[in-house]
């Protein structure tokens, strides 16, 4: 920057003659109230100096979110913008101006950004990149643009980097302390770092990050192909960046996997460390990776466990830690290294590197490295020391002969100092090992109760005393937790002394033995005191019924009522189903929110309910190991229970918000995933959620425009049954203006129940219907002539399992035979596509959105199994139960025969099975089924014949087996008429048949057929009413 006559001519010769003076003046900046005239114009005459005008930049920066009117400012910036102007300004003004600059007006700075985007000073491009990135989501339509600039940086071979001498005296530093002007010289020097590139590449993503088809491209065009060699990239931090990108790829789509993998394999070759670890750890995070695949990446994470940088020490030993929890014997060769760094001087290293020791060890090396743990233990922080109880936790259920030393080891932490999180995680890890060790659970009761004595945290307290209330009446001898019990209800503050009663309870109604029955109402109501040893001898008056806390009081006054009463025992103590408490919670919001409410009293019976294992895991806090080792997975699924009943009550209170919908009462139920009626890589993608009220059911559609250079108008979604269906089409709600800008929009499309007490099934074709019009790239306003255009979508189905049953848990022997007088149904299906009985038994959970109950969710026979199910349908169809028996036959696939039961006659299950397509019911013409059960039939009544010594099969043969074989039970009232003259029955002579051998064979069989063939006629007929 030279100083020239014109600048003397301003007037600002007389500054840098009297810089003093100008310093002076400075302290305009701390009157109250500031002028801002007079700071004004001591900015101005400070301006022409390098340093002092960045920090202006700075300044301008700062005060940007307190300022009203930026125009001014802004005016002047884009002066310092200029190509011609001095490399040091113009980063600095791009930075500035990103900061003040209002959406509206970043058109007008168009042309300065994509200059600056492809200047050949790496300062300056890095400026408009990451200035760019920070307004993306402002001003999306112009700066995608951009990308054929942002696309030029990527591929830039080479940079520039500018820095400038200054001569003047010794004591300045860019012009500071100096009574003459600087004059910079610039020097352009090469950059050897690259860092556009990492920042063009950040960019790139961003505008293309809806087009999958456009990244997948752009990974493959900068990956360099298999050995990574050709890549133009030179950024190690833009390589890493690639290496995610491609790792987002392979997890959403596995057809891009091998592809991917290829790539991520040459850069475990890269120069760069940082490239090489990153791409090991992609390749071991992949899903359903081969234990082969992990050769070369491990062996790259086993070289970096011996760098002499902690930083990369670190990296690679958490990565292994991690793998090491599903390919233990993969990460095992890298153990004699992962024992040399045992004793690194950085605990969090040591930590990880013998807690995965943990995981890869056999059971020899246990005591050996228990020793080593115990060592540092009070080294580390709690973070880490979570770490170690959960490879301990792991440990003990995988050798649990060793259970004694673990057990001895985490109730020695357990006494020691320590946060909620650590002693939280300790006590999770007994709680594992009482379910799943069994010796080892009467010592860990133990432990825990000797921990409630001096624990600190309420939550443990709480949960342990629950735990004792589960498992201490199974115990050989329950007496000796009931004293510790007993001691939080002295001692402790009211939630703790809640749960005490709660614990005391269960003792009284699960024990036998009448003595403690009669020692727990003595603890809830009779008088205590100290022992008569005590000097003091304090009576205490019925500490629990006349406690000063309600719920302690409410609780003993409750459970002495329970211990008397068998059947409230059973309710209130013994039930293993429950509320779930999201449901509930969410059904008393819909019910409070509903004007018509206050006529009728809120129905809890309409509420499903699940085990207390299913809300354990509800509740039950995610596994450490999970949260600090293991990645977290980049594609949540549609989990059951809370996560899912929060989506349908986000869908209820925005159909609330569309006064359309007002009228149609409360939501009975929403999908709980939508459904993909697109290709996520499509130009448009459209998903569907099924809105089912009492009268009415509302699709919703979710329509995304991918593309940035079209605008849809009048969006809407026709629909059309394949089969005519009990749906009268009300109204629809389309989307007016959609662009990829404001995607996703949401069409609803609403139709009236001709019969609601009916449940109508049916399958839908859905087309997308809208006018295009292009954008002008330019202005991004759009043409003003547009065309009607369609698009062809998936079919749309509504069936009977997800939309019109919710799970349901139950106790299913005492169910069933409830609801044996209830409505009932018994169909034959021939599922010849399955391969397994475990894939029938997915598929018809899946199918059915039942509950299954009592582990026959997991077939333990290959053949012959029988699956139970429970439901609720809505609407007030009340309890639904569901039992299929099915065969396996490997030439046939699956036989099923599913009995129903439903607490209702509304539920109409039969006719929702029937009109199903997917259930794949093959009616009454079975004849594979008919040969198997006529088959199984025959062979347990020739049983029968044989034990009997008789000569042929007679029809009270028949009946014995049938009475007697479980799997035929349900033909019990068929043969309830037979005699059997085993048991005093007589049989008529002229019934009897004549001696021949093949006439008599027949007979039995021909009785039978005439009763399954008068069955049948009685349901058809049933059906029919």
């Amino acid at each position: 920057m030279a100083f020239t006559k014109r600048d003397d001519d301003n007037g600002l010769g007389a500054y840098y003659s009297d810089k003093s003076a100008i310093t002076q003046e400075a302290r305009v900046f701390n009157e109250s109230p500031i002028n801002p005239r007079k700071c004004r114009a001591l900015l101005t005459r400070i301006n022409k100096d390098s340093g002092l005008r960045q920090m202006v930049y700075l300044t301008i920066k700062e005060l940007s979110s307190s300022a009203e009117d930026v125009i001014i400012v802004t005016s002047s910036i884009m002066k310092d913008m200029q190509p011609n102007l001095e490399v040091v300004y113009r980063p600095n003004a791009i930075r500035a101006l990103c900061r003040i600059t209002d959406p509206s007006m970043i058109q007008t700075t168009e042309r300065f950004f994509k200059a600056a985007i492809v200047d050949r000073n790496s300062s300056i491009s890095s400026a408009a990149l990451v200035s760019s990135y920070h307004l993306f989501p402002a001003a999306k339509e112009v700066i995608r643009r951009w990308v054929n600039e942002t696309q030029e940086a990527v591929n830039a071979k080479s940079f520039s980097s500018s820095f400038f001498n200054v001569t003047n005296t010794a004591s300045s530093y860019l012009g500071f302390g100096s009574s003459q002007p600087s004059t910079p010289t610039y020097q352009t020097i090469p950059s050897t770092s690259y860092i556009t590139q990492y920042h063009a590449l950040g960019l790139l993503y961003l505008i293309r990050q809806q087009d999958r088809m456009a990244v997948t491209k752009l990974i493959q065009q900068l990956g360099g192909g298999k050995s990574g060699a050709g890549s133009s990239l030179k950024n190690a931090m833009a390589l890493c960046m690639l290496i995610r990108y491609a790792a987002k790829v392979m997890d959403e789509d596995p057809n891009m996997q091998k592809p991917m993998y290829d790539l991520l394999e040459g850069w475990l070759r890269h120069k760069s460390d940082m490239v090489n670890y990153e791409a090991a750890r992609a390749i071991c995070e992949m899903r359903n990776i081969l234990s082969q695949q992990l050769t070369r990446p491990i062996a790259v994470l086993q070289l970096l466990l011996s760098s002499p940088k902690p930083a990369l020490k670190f990296a690679a030993i958490r990565t292994l830690s991690t793998l090491a929890l599903t390919y233990p014997n993969s990460v095992a060769s890298c153990n004699l290294d992962m024992e040399n760094l045992i004793s690194d001087p950085n605990r969090s290293i040591a930590t990880y590197a013998i807690t995965t020791l943990l995981k890869t060890g056999n059971e020899a090396s246990v005591d050996r490295l228990m020793k080593q743990i115990s060592g540092f233990m009070a080294e580390i922080s709690d973070e880490f020391k979570v770490i170690v109880v959960d490879a301990i936790r792991s440990l003990c259920l995988k050798f649990p002969s060793k259970q004694a030393l673990m057990l001895n080891f985490l109730s020695g932490v357990l006494r020691e100092e320590g946060g909620y999180d650590f002693k939280r995680a300790v006590v999770e890890a007994i709680f594992d090992m009482i379910k799943f060790i069994q010796d080892s659970k009467e010592a860990a009761l133990s432990h825990l109760c000797e921990f409630i004595e001096d624990c600190e945290f309420t939550k443990l307290s709480v949960r342990i005393l629950y735990l004792l209330g589960i498992e201490g009446p199974k115990a050989p001898q329950p007496t000796k937790f009931i004293r510790y019990i007993y001691n939080r209800v002295v001692l402790e503050n009211a939630v703790v002394r809640a749960a005490a009663v709660s614990s005391l309870a269960k003792f009284g109604v699960n024990v036998a033995d009448t003595a403690i029955k009669r020692s727990v109402k003595i603890l809830l109501t009779r008088q205590v005191y100290y022992p008569p040893s005590d000097k003091n001898r304090i009576y205490l008056s019925s500490r629990c019924l006349d406690d000063v806390d309600d719920e302690v009081r409410d609780r003993a006054a409750m459970y002495l009522r329970v211990i008397n009463d068998a059947l409230l025992a059973n309710i209130y103590v013994k039930e293993e189903s429950i509320f779930s408490l999201s449901t509930l919670e969410s059904s008393l919001v819909s019910y409070v929110n509903d004007p018509s409410a206050s006529e009728k009293p809120f129905d809890p019976s309409v509420l499903p309910k699940i085990s207390r294992v299913q809300m354990a895991i509800e509740t039950a806090r995610h596994n450490t190991m999970d949260i600090v080792n293991a990645p977290l997975p980049k594609r949540p699924e549609a989990m059951p229970g809370s996560a899912a009943v929060q989506t349908k009550s986000s869908y209820a209170e925005e159909l609330s918000k569309i006064s359309e919908f007002v009228q149609f009462g409360p939501v009975l139920n929403s999908s709980a995933k939508p459904i993909q009626l697109t290709e996520s890589e499509t130009e448009y993608v459209v998903s569907c959620v099924k809105h089912i009220y009492k009268e009415h059911i509302v699709f919703q559609f979710n329509v995304s425009n991918t593309i940035s250079e079209t605008l849809l108008e009048n969006v809407s979604v026709a629909m059309q049954p394949v089969v005519q269906t009990e749906l009268t089409e009300d109204f629809f709600i389309p989307v007016r203006r959609l662009t990829s800008a404001n995607s996703p929009g949401i069409v609803y499309v609403a139709f009236a129940r001709d019969n609601p007490s009916d449940y109508t099934v049916g399958t839908f074709q859905c087309t997308l219907k809208f006018i295009s019009r292009e954008l002008d790239p330019a202005s991004g306003e759009p043409e003003e002539e547009g065309y009607e255009d369609e698009y062809q979508l998936e079919e749309v189905e509504l069936g009977a399992g997800g939309d019109y049953i919710m799970p349901n848990h139950t106790n299913f022997a005492s169910e069933w035979d409830r609801l044996r007088t209830g409505s009932t149904a018994t169909e034959t299906f021939a599922l010849s596509a399955m391969d397994s009985i475990k894939a029938a038994v997915d598929s018809i959970i899946e199918l059915l959105n039942m509950t299954p109950l009592g582990g026959t969710e997991h077939p333990t026979s290959t053949s012959l199994h029988t699956l139970q199910l429970s439901g609720l349908v809505f609407g007030g169809g009340g309890k639904v139960l569901v039992r299929g028996r099915m065969t396996f036959s490997s030439g046939q696939g699956v036989t099923l025969e599913l009995s129903v039961r439903a607490e209702k006659e509304e539920a109409r299950i039969k006719k929702i099975m029937q009109k199903d397509d997917d259930v794949g019911k093959v009616a009454q013409a079975t004849p594979i089924a008919l040969e198997l059960f006529l088959s199984n039939v025959v062979e347990e009544a020739y049983k029968v014949t044989l034990a009997r010594n008789a000569k042929r099969i007679e029809s009270y043969h028949l009946k014995h087996a049938i009475l007697n074989t479980p799997l035929l039970d349900f033909l019990k009232e068929l043969v309830e008429a037979v005699p059997d003259p085993s048991n005093g029955g007589t049989i008529d002579e002229s019934e009897v048949a004549p001696k021949k051998r093949t006439r008599g064979k027949g007979k039995g069989k021909a009785k039978f057929n005439d009763a399954l063939k008068e069955d049948e006629e009685d349901e058809s007929e049933d059906e029919d009413d």
